[in-house]
């Protein structure tokens, strides 16, 4: 098997398509989504009824891993990934006719095509992180905000040492050096907006939600499965990831947090 392809028995083969170096966090043992959703304490995991038990098997082993490298990238426990167990996952169920990933605040829940989802899970998390984060960092914030949307448009914040970090993150994503004007993102954002007639790449929230991509792909562990396509591709090549000077500031700023908050979510166990 190559090097970086993930192991376990039941599923290798399917796996070894997505490429990634992390550490064998199953130590062979067979992985499924009651294992996953034990593990992590997700408040719910649906698999769709045309998910056949191969495919089934195959998917738990590649979202177990893609879970514990974000979890190490990330530098926190269990918790911060399911969001405290609030947080609920579909694979092959719930999706939307062109849409390979996404999140419903309504119900606190992301969801993965089956065939074409692969590589949006750090996307799809960091919406519902910014979702669960938004009436934790924004006084008075909606049932259904965004922190980073609220944050853009001058809510009222919320005081904490762990709130700040955050914000410089927002900051260092939507705006620029000065702190005044549109980032750069934010303007190849709007540009692409602009040329297709649509108001999606530059709303704050999928700005975020990129930036934390780019993050997660530039880290030490890889994984397809996890993130990718934030460095070759067309979208890549139009700016709408960070680039140069400003993706080198977005990733120490998340690092930073994620690292601070990793380590206080440690010490409350």
């Amino acid at each position: 098997m190559a090097e970086g392809a993930a192991k376990g028995a039941n599923n290798g083969e399917f796996r070894s398509r997505f490429y990634r170096n992390g550490p064998d966090h199953g130590a062979g043992e067979h992985i499924d989504f009651v294992h996953i959703r034990r593990r992590f304490d997700f408040c719910s995991i649906e698999i769709g009824r045309w998910v056949t038990r191969p495919e089934r098997e195959r998917a738990a082993g590649l979202f177990f891993d893609a879970l514990c490298d974000l979890m190490l990238i990330l530098q926190g426990p269990e918790p911060l990934i399911s969001l405290r167990g609030t947080l609920s996952l579909q694979y092959g169920i719930g999706g939307r006719p062109g849409v390979s990933a996404h999140y419903n605040p309504a119900t606190r829940c992301f969801s993965l095509a089956k065939n074409a989802g692969p590589g949006s899970i750090a996307h799809e998390w960091f919406h519902a992180f910014d979702h669960y984060m938004a009436d934790k960092a924004i006084a008075g914030a909606a049932r259904g905000a965004f922190a980073s949307r609220a944050w853009l448009n001058d809510a009222a914040t919320l005081s904490h040492p762990l709130n700040d970090l955050l914000f410089d993150c927002f900051n260092t994503i939507l705006l620029d050096d000065s702190g005044e004007q549109p980032s750069p993102l934010f303007k190849a954002s709007a540009a692409a907006d602009q040329s297709l007639n649509c108001f999606y790449y530059s709303q704050p929230e999928e700005l975020c939600a990129r930036a934390f991509e780019a993050f997660v792909q530039d880290a030490a562990i890889k994984n397809g499965f996890l993130v990718k396509g934030t460095k070759a591709t067309k979208e890549a090549e139009l700016g709408l990831y960070p680039q140069g000077g400003q993706r080198a500031r977005i990733n120490a700023a998340f690092g930073r947090y994620f690292r601070t908050l990793g380590a206080a979510l440690q010490r409350c166990g």
